[in-house]
């Protein structure tokens, strides 16, 4: 079994989001309404205080004092049709083989930023943002759920940024990131198939004799009748039910993220931007529940400790993915400007995530992913179309790090996605304006042939597991609005 698979998840990725929007991976890809319109196109635009997160060099561009704020709602469907999950042993998972009600209906991230230009060289602000992010929640009888019953990962970032104009061609800019992950995680032990292999496997027989003794014990010291334990315990026993984990754990880590902008001509300049790597070692608790496995309590208590199933805390260690971004921006005549931008992420970082329990003396639960470095690129355009209105196109496409049908996890079922934006920015006032963004974005069918190679009857002190398979296919779709005000003092 494995509730550090939270852990493990946790760290990999959070947020205040559904499912993962916009980005690869685990990352949450919408910090910004006015970039959002164009399909984050836009980073060498320094179109507003958002610029913090695309390229914080940007600042330098913007005048006096400035606020914005936006919030992004995340509208997601996904199905998943089961192909033959099994477990350990070989035998169908069985339960739910078709669902489509694990992701939310709808879920919202907020964003802030603030900037002050000190003077004509110097400007300085600080953003608020969602890096990371997936939600979701199976059924507890779904044909995966010794993968996953339920994810939640949140997290939230503060970045303090620097931006310094060296002339009218060159600026660079230097931000620090705090960033904050929490998550909760559930997931299902799979004691129905352990029992099942304790009965079968001859090189187990023995095993399986010393444990029904030791249950039939238990149950005539609980008061079961002697005469009938056995035939009361073998019915017992194959009504059993799974047990369930549940864990949750949290951290801060910090980091940073640079950006340069250099002015071609008035009307074009190209940025570069890099975020780094963040290092997460998150603490949490794994709890373990056997009390719904069968009707007898005292059985229930002998196959948890059988099973070396003991509360504790947890602990992964891991870093988050660095970014690298390539970004240019032309104002091609006074109504229309084109705008494009290329992000490699290093997804590289996260291979194997090995989940510790602390002071148990068991194994790691180790998560396999492997995954490949990624690339998303984007292109969009800006109209004005008159005074008041500015309105916003772009399209993306970004490849998943996920890099075969056997690494794809029901945590993240991932795949390659294609981003299609439209957004307008309406001018309230000289000083005042909103931003509005909506996104629709198709995923690639996700394929999924994911094993844990762990068995839960692994010797003592090897490894955590249920050594589930899981087979089955995700479809998915998004939609995202947005929504930013947007303020000049």
């Amino acid at each position: 079994m494995n509730p550090k698979y939270l852990s493990l998840m946790i760290a990999a990725a959070l947020s205040a989001a559904a499912m993962n929007a916009n980005a690869s991976g685990y990352r949450f890809g919408s910090q910004s309404v006015s970039g959002q319109g164009t399909a984050d196109a836009n980073s060498a635009e320094a179109a507003d205080a958002s610029t913090i997160f695309a390229n914080p060099a940007g600042l330098t561009r913007l005048d006096g004092i400035q606020f914005t704020g936006g919030i992004t709602g995340v509208i997601p469907h996904s199905k998943y049709t089961d192909h033959g999950s099994t477990n350990f042993v070989g035998k169908p998972t069985g339960g739910v083989t078709e669902t489509d009600d694990f992701a939310p209906k709808a879920v919202a991230a907020p964003n802030l930023y603030a900037s002050a230009k000190l003077n004509d060289q110097w400007a300085v602000g600080l953003g608020m943002f969602v890096p990371y992010g997936a939600k979701l929640d199976y059924d507890n009888n779904w044909a995966g759920r010794y993968a996953l019953t339920k994810i939640d990962l949140k997290s939230a970032t503060f970045n303090p940024t620097v931006a310094f104009k060296l002339n009218e061609q060159h600026s660079f800019g230097f931000g620090i990131d705090a960033e904050y992950m929490k998550a909760e995680l559930g997931q299902a032990v799979d004691v129905p198939g352990s029992i099942y292999a304790l009965s079968t496997n001859p090189a187990l027989a023995a095993n399986s004799a010393a444990l029904q003794q030791a249950m039939a014990m238990a149950m005539i010291k609980a008061g079961a009748n002697p005469a009938t334990v056995a035939a009361t315990l073998k019915a017992t026993l194959a009504a059993a039910k799974d047990g369930h984990a549940t864990m949750d754990g949290k951290d801060w880590g910090v980091g940073f993220n640079l950006g340069y902008m250099f002015n071609y001509s008035q009307d074009t300049r190209f940025g570069f931007s890099y975020r780094s790597s963040i290092h997460h070692k998150l603490k949490g608790g794994a709890n373990w529940d056997f009390s719904q496995v069968t009707t007898d309590a005292s059985v229930n208590a002998i196959l948890q400790q059988s099973s070396r199933k003991k509360n504790s805390p947890a602990l992964v260690d891991l870093r988050t993915p660095e970014t690298l971004s390539v970004n240019v921006f032309s104002q091609i005549d006074p109504k229309l400007a084109l705008m494009g931008d290329v992000t490699y992420t290093r997804h590289s970082r996260l291979k194997d995530l090995n989940i510790q329990f602390v002071g148990t003396g068991e194994g790691d639960e180790v998560i396999s992913q492997q995954w490949d470095n990624s690339i998303r690129a984007s292109l969009g355009m800006n109209y004005k179309l008159d005074e008041a209105w500015m309105l916003r196109a772009g399209v993306a496409i970004d490849t998943t790090p996920v890099p075969n049908e056997s690494k794809r996890h029901a945590a993240l079922p991932d795949s390659d996605r294609y981003q299609f934006s439209l957004g307008a920015n309406w001018k309230l006032s000289a000083n005042s304006s909103i931003d509005l963004a909506y996104t629709f974005m198709h995923f690639d069918d996700a394929n999924s042939t994911y094993k844990n190679n762990c068995s839960p009857l692994a010797p003592a002190g090897t490894c955590t597991g249920n050594g589930e398979t899981t087979v089955g296919t995700w479809k998915t779709r998004m939609h995202l609005l947005g929504l930013a005000y947007n303020y000049k003092f």
